[in-house]
């Protein structure tokens, strides 16, 4: 069974008073099909877990083992990561002026693929994938990002994620800026492509209101750079009802 194992992660990030302790020894493993809704406070390490796992260069592992499939992928690069199968929505995405979102979704599978779709059938699927996710068909002539409103940057994620086909999905707080209609349709996206590709995701979220539309098998409580707590979806019910003060 493909997975992916987090053993004793320890990550800094780099600030301007030198870098700065954020992880202190997480363990983790998300298996094939699994979804781990990861939850708490602000500060306490989702998002520090997500950038360190995708490669991002002001985060640095400074202890511990991350394998894919039995692979470390701590000396890959980003794009390395990416190849094996690592997938990373953002939670603020970033402006690319000058680049369509067709064009980037198609060069990241030639690079991802080793080998450009065939065109026309390229077309067929982003255009279906497009509607699925409710998005106009000049949308994807806009340029990547720019000016997008947080409910379309949210569903090109959920987008890419669709098209590039990942073993293993981290959603960074993806449901962030969404109004109900949105969280409906980026979650019923999300559900999907779990449904159709068994990608083992890593669903990172402050709130329980995304965990009513995609249900997570291992609910996770991060506090103070470490899993605190771990159980079923009965965990985030009760986070909903006392919050993280305990944990902290």
């Amino acid at each position: 069974m493909s997975n992916l194992v987090i053993k004793n992660l320890h990550v800094s990030v780099e600030t301007n008073e030198g870098d700065k302790p954020i992880l202190h020894g997480v363990d983790l493993t998300i298996n094939a099909g699994e979804v781990h809704a990861i939850m708490g406070p602000n500060g306490s390490g989702k998002s520090t877990l997500a950038y360190a796992l995708a490669g991002h260069p002001k985060y640095t592992i400074t202890e511990g083992e991350v394998y894919l499939d039995g692979e470390d992928i701590i000396e890959m690069s980003t794009d390395e990561r990416a190849r094996a199968g690592l997938f990373l929505a953002m939670q603020y995405p970033v402006e690319v002026p000058g680049v369509t979102v067709s064009n980037f979704l198609r060069t990241a599978k030639t690079a991802i693929d080793g080998e450009a779709p065939a065109l026309r059938t390229w077309v067929g699927e982003l255009k279906d994938s497009m509607k699925k996710l409710r998005m106009e068909d000049d949308f994807a002539q806009r340029d990547l990002n720019t000016g997008f409103s947080g409910g379309e940057k949210k569903r090109n994620e959920i987008l890419q994620m669709e098209l590039l086909k990942p073993k293993f999905a981290i959603l960074d707080e993806t449901d962030s800026g969404l109004d109900v209609d949105a969280l409906r349709v980026v979650s019923e996206g999300v559900n999907r492509v779990h449904a159709e590709t068994n990608v083992g995701i890593a669903l990172i979220t402050h709130y329980t209101r995304i965990l009513q539309y995609i249900t997570p098998d291992h609910v996770h409580v991060f506090a103070g750079g470490r899993v605190a707590a771990s159980g079923g979806p009965e965990l985030a019910t009760q986070l909903e009802e006392e919050g993280y003060d305990r944990y902290l």
